[in-house]
């Protein structure tokens, strides 16, 4: 497709997802009000969960599907999908079911509603994604994540407490899948799910560890930091990630559901390397002005909009700076090695950046709190990156 059907293509899903993310963050200070700080606390643990089991809920068969080369491989993984999400979800049902018997509270009872929704709306976007329906792929984009935190104000007025702080979100998540259209025509036989499973075994073998590791990764930073400065440290740097990730998780969204089924078409050819290149170096001069301008003010911005307590997250913010500019051009990335089927590359690799991420925040945390943390992982960061590019730009091509 021509750069400018691509660049329109980015644009609307911009659109949609910068909605998407502002809405909850405008919405968060409401929001801290209408519910306390132990019922957050339950809430992140049982969304930690829920996105750790819902991210391989598939087993990442539905990253396969722009790669389908006919609407009967396409009609085959849906159902694989969908017969995948089901057994997940019922497992989930006694996982739940014994975590609600542990705690004698009832809301982990809502665990298979969510890995299954998770599961589906990932099936449902992936489709969406093949079939390039950018339109509604940027509305589903607003109802999941806007509409969650608009349903959980909702409910917060209502007094429903922990209860509708995870309701809120699987209604959301619900309209959103109706958004999508759902998954798509199924019906496929036992054979030919069969068949396609072992065409794209890559996907659960090399990407279902690979997305489970990186979700997990995020799980043990928040329990490295609350062990080393408590729950106010632990508060800070969930605070900084929140916002200042939010950037690349719009960009990045957007770009790698217009980048993948291009370069899945493309191939691992010069047209595609080329494609590659061109995003690394727009998505380096858009992440430059967020770098200088973290550096030059993070910690007096930080206390301006969240208050004088909030310092210390900016000096984190400070200090993560040159990891969130690399990071922000790698988010949309992650595409091209199922695209170009170096999936065990790019899971080895991961491996040894997630290393390196736990260990420099480790030794950062260590050796000067937040701060240190901060400049520890963008240093460690900044080396992984700097290599992950660089292989990328000298990736062995084949002849168009």
């Amino acid at each position: 497709m021509a750069e400018g059907g691509l660049m329109r293509a980015v644009f609307a899903l911009l659109a949609g997802g910068a909605v998407a993310q502002l809405l909850p963050l405008m919405l968060g200070p409401w929001l801290t009000r209408l519910y306390s700080p132990q019922e957050f606390g339950h809430y992140h643990l049982f969304g930690a969960v829920a996105a750790n089991l819902g991210v391989v809920a598939c087993a990442r068969y539905e990253f396969a599907l722009p790669k389908a080369q006919s609407e009967g491989e396409a009609r085959a993984l849906r159902t694989l999908c969908t017969r995948i999400v089901w057994a997940v979800s019922l497992a989930c049902c006694l996982a739940g079911a014994t975590w609600a018997w542990w705690l004698r509270q009832v809301w982990p009872l809502w665990l298979p509603v969510a890995v299954g929704l998770l599961g589906l709306v990932s099936l449902a976007t992936l489709e969406a994604t093949r079939s390039q329906r950018v339109t509604a792929l940027a509305w589903a984009r607003v109802v999941q994540h806007g509409g969650g935190s608009v349903l959980q104000g909702v409910a917060g007025v209502m007094q429903a407490g922990l209860q509708g702080l995870i309701v809120g979100p699987l209604l959301a998540g619900a309209a959103a899948l109706m958004t999508l259209g759902g998954v798509g025509p199924r019906g496929a036989s036992r054979a030919e799910c069969a068949q396609v499973a072992r065409v794209h075994r890559d996907f659960p073998r090399l990407n279902t560890p690979h997305a489970f590791l990186g979700a997990l990764q995020d799980s043990l930073s928040v329990a490295l930091v609350a062990a080393a400065l408590g729950a106010a440290g632990a508060g800070a740097w969930g605070l900084a990630l929140r916002y200042l990730k939010a950037p690349a998780t719009l960009v990045g969204g957007a770009v790698s559901q217009v980048l993948y089924p291009r370069l899945a078409q493309a191939g691992c050819t010069q047209a595609g390397r080329r494609m590659v290149l061109h995003t690394m170096a727009a998505l380096a001069l858009l992440a430059l002005p967020g770098v200088l301008l973290l550096w030059w003010g993070a910690p007096a911005l930080f206390a301006w909009a969240f208050g004088p307590q909030w310092h210390d997250a900016g000096e984190l913010a400070r200090g993560l700076a040159l990891y969130l500019g690399f990071h922000f051009v790698a988010s949309p990335l992650g595409v091209v090695s199922l695209a170009w089927d170096a999936q065990a590359w790019a899971l080895k690799l991961a491996l040894w950046g997630q290393a390196a991420f736990v260990l420099s925040l480790a030794a950062g945390l260590a050796f000067g709190g937040l701060r240190g943390a901060g400049w520890a992982i963008s240093v460690a960061m900044a080396l992984y990156f700097s290599y992950y590019f660089f292989r990328l730009a000298t990736w062995p091509m084949r002849a168009a």
